[in-house]
């Protein structure tokens, strides 16, 4: 793995043409980040509240009027509370041009929505890129990173559009170029950016390096003060900083998320073998994770995985194996174990009903994970997708994405309220606190049928058997 020297080159200033000395360490830095989205905002956050002073851009006007007012246009834990104790140092912007040519650093975080065939979207990640050779300026010194999960190559793609558009306006800039994924779980993110695991930089500019490196030296050393919301875990290790060459960057991210995908598709395989043969399967995980080379995380049976990046991103590579004339049945056989265990939900509640159509089901749960208000690719849309599908009346509620759920989904024939009164069957889809600590006695007396399925493995199954319901766990 390649490293920096030690020695810290000098700096350029950004007054044009002068030079400065070397920023000391954990100097503020003024960062651009292209794109308010989930990572741009969480990313934003924590530089702000780092001590950088942080411009955040975003086309949707209404968004960044949103921000401006001082709420969050996404539901994540501590990121309302985050935004207003460092909005003195956050701007604001819908204008990308005007944005970067003050900034030290300039951060691309735009999405990149899957195509057709799977692979990763870079259109909106090289507009940006457009749009920053714009607004850079002569004898100025810049870092452009992308943190956008992109497909192999894109980071020097970045650095070519950049290049033409400077070459066209006849603009003289040095702009040094690094990939810097994000490994955000969303519903924690922003206690992943404060306390990572590692902290990975793609880069054959040693420059371009020491400036992520002191961007990040607060987290890399742990000298800041933790937000009240978000204390420091007790006993955390300061992350490393790996530092790689842009495509093996880019290669990490994808394999990381591949690989956890494939360990909870590999337990969600486990469980169906558990059923039946009358194991339990949360005692089995729980054996296998003891084994320090395997661990205990990604191991919980239940319907499998949706959000925003595992779905994606499995795609997206399966795309890249194809463009190079490559197989990848591994990754093939845990997207296909994925969709089976959303299946395998109406299955057993047809085992025990007989019949779904004209049934009264309520879901609980739509995002795709707690604490978190984003519905894509969610288990627990996709059941009551395939509920209605088989002629089943769907009630449906979670605590934040009901909003998110009616406008991905308007076609659906669904009732969105709490009451289960009538219901004949009650499937957990999204483990939400509120949802664990029930009055299982007062479900049992409302509820027609007394038939619960357990979607996540996450219920108190003997209360539940208590108030005489008939608790269905996966792989049990």
């Amino acid at each position: 793995m390649p490293h920096p020297p030690d020695a810290q080159p000098p700096i350029l200033s950004s007054q044009s043409g002068a030079e400065r000395a070397v920023r000391p360490p954990g100097a503020a830095q003024r960062v651009t980040i292209v794109g308010a989205g989930y990572v741009g905002l969480n990313t934003g956050a924590v530089l702000a509240y780092l001590g950088h002073a942080v411009t955040l851009v975003d086309r949707d006007a209404g968004r960044v009027a949103e921000l401006r007012a001082g709420h969050s246009p996404i539901y994540e834990h501590g990121l309302t509370e985050m935004l207003a104790r460092t909005q003195a140092v956050t701007t604001y912007s819908v204008d990308l041009v005007g944005a970067v040519g003050e900034a030290d650093l300039i951060v691309i975080a735009v999405g990149t929505p899957a195509r057709a065939n799977g692979e990763a979207e870079t259109a909106f990640v090289e507009a940006a890129a457009a749009e920053i050779a714009l607004g850079l300026r002569g004898g100025r010194e810049y870092v452009v990173v992308v943190k956008s999960t992109v497909p192999i190559g894109t980071s020097r793609r970045v650095e070519a559009v950049i290049a033409r558009g400077l070459r066209q306006r006849g603009v003289e800039a040095r702009v040094r170029y690094a990939s810097n994924p994000e490994f955000l779980r969303e519903g924690r993110a922003l206690h992943d950016t404060l306390y990572p695991d590692r902290i990975v930089v793609g880069s054959e500019d040693p420059q371009a390096v020491e400036c992520l490196r002191e961007l990040y030296r607060p987290l890399l050393d742990q000298t800041f003060e933790p937000p009240p919301l978000l204390p420091r875990p007790r006993g955390f290790t300061p992350p490393p900083l790996m530092v790689t060459d842009p495509t093996s960057a880019e290669m990490i991210k994808y394999a990381a998320n591949a690989y956890l995908a494939t360990k909870i598709s590999f337990i969600n395989e486990m469980a169906g073998l558990c059923q039946r043969v009358g194991a339990d399967v949360d005692e089995v995980a729980r054996g296998m994770g003891l084994d320090a080379r395997i661990g205990p995380q990604f191991l919980q049976a239940g319907i499998g995985w949706g959000g925003s990046c595992f779905p994606k991103d499995m795609r997206a590579l399966q795309a890249v194996a194809a463009e190079y004339d490559y197989s990848l049945p591994i990754v093939q056989a845990a997207c296909a174990v994925n969709t089976r265990q959303r299946e395998h939900v109406l299955e057993r509640l047809q085992e025990v009903l007989k019949v779904l159509r004209g049934r009264h089901v309520a879901v609980l749960g739509l995002s795709f994970k707690p604490h978190t208000n984003d519905v894509r690719d969610s288990p627990g849309l996709d059941i009551v997708t395939r509920l209605v599908q088989r002629g089943a009346y769907v009630r449906a509620h979670d605590p934040v994405a009901l909003d998110q759920a009616r406008a991905a989904h308007p076609e659906l024939d669904v009732e969105w309220y709490e009451s289960l009164d009538g219901v004949d069957a009650l499937v957990l889809a999204t483990p939400w606190p509120e949802y664990l600590e029930l009055d299982w006695a007062e479900v049992a007396r409302r509820m027609r049928q007394p038939v619960v399925m357990d979607g996540r493995n996450a219920l108190p199954a003997a209360a539940l058997r208590a108030a005489g319901l008939l608790h269905i766990g996966v792989g049990r």
